[in-house]
């Protein structure tokens, strides 16, 4: 798991990369929770993620936002968060030249810079959105969403009520060609504190079977 440092809009981006041994294999970019609240590349659940996605064979980046551990700049609300994450991804695919697809996972305040990274990038292909804080950012960006992907969230979520994901979910899955899946963790508090062995499962589940049916797809 080396360290790296690249370039971002704010000045070095600090971050954690594991290269795939295949060439051509996908590229995943995990975000973290608000910086301002303690979120760092370091998160549990960010930290999961990465793993899950290094067992399945992909090229994996986490990285820090902008003043957070020893990335460069300060927070900028939103703004300067997405920047950092299209350099992350831009940086990434630099190193990956043979990389066709992409998948975005993100952590609460990244699961919003995440999706919005999905919007702007063709080549995203599925996005998984933990923990997303429907009722306190605007996703109606997302109109129409360009990936299939999955919104995790806990039952019993105190920062955004379960049904606050629902309804962005109803929306989303009124497009053709995209599904949209929801999975609710039960007990699962918006930390995943004491579930977040359930919470990776159930990713886990997720993109083993996204992956299985590019697979079959493939071999056609």
């Amino acid at each position: 798991m080396p360290e790296v440092v690249f370039a971002g809009p704010a000045g070095r981006i600090e971050g954690r990369f594991h290269p795939s041994k295949t060439r051509s294999a996908p590229i995943a970019v995990v975000l973290h929770p608000h910086p301002q609240f303690g979120g760092t590349m370091n998160n549990q659940i960010v930290y999961q993620l990465y793993y899950l996605f290094v067992e399945r064979g992909m090229s994996v980046l986490r990285f820090n936002f902008r003043g957070v551990g020893r990335s460069q700049g300060s927070f900028d609300h939103g703004q300067g968060e997405l920047s950092d994450a299209a350099s992350a991804l831009d940086w990434v695919q630099s190193i990956n030249p043979d990389a066709r697809t992409c998948w975005i996972a993100g952590v609460s305040f990244g699961s919003w810079i995440g999706m919005q990274l999905l919007m702007r990038r063709p080549e995203v292909e599925g996005f998984i959105s933990v923990a997303a804080m429907a009722n306190l950012y605007d996703f109606s960006f997302l109109a129409p969403c360009p990936s299939s992907g999955l919104f995790v969230h806990g039952e019993r979520d105190s920062v955004t009520p379960v049904t606050a994901v629902q309804g962005l979910v109803e929306k989303l899955k009124t497009q053709r060609g995209i599904i949209i899946e929801q999975k609710v963790i039960p007990g699962a508090n918006h930390f995943f504190e004491g579930r977040i062995d359930e919470l990776i499962g159930t990713v886990g589940d997720y993109l083993d079977r996204r992956l299985a049916a590019k697979a079959a797809a493939a071999a056609g």
